[in-house]
């Protein structure tokens, strides 16, 4: 009884292991996606809150 467990457990497990590569892609694409926009975002969001401060200390 407990060998046609664990036998039936064993094919589910492949079964519910999903598309590994498909979603190791996807993951590396969201980093890639993330680091560009990061790329762009970070100098001007710089810039916002440098402008924000010096403009509340009075440098601007």
């Amino acid at each position: 009884m407990a060998e046609a467990g664990q036998a039936g457990r064993g094919r589910r497990d492949r079964r519910d292991r999903g598309d590994v590569p498909g979603w190791v892609m996807v993951t590396v694409m969201t980093a890639a996606l993330v680091v560009a926009l990061m790329a762009v975002a970070v100098p001007q969001l710089r810039d916002v809150f440098t402008n924000a401060i010096d403009s509340v200390v009075g440098n601007g």
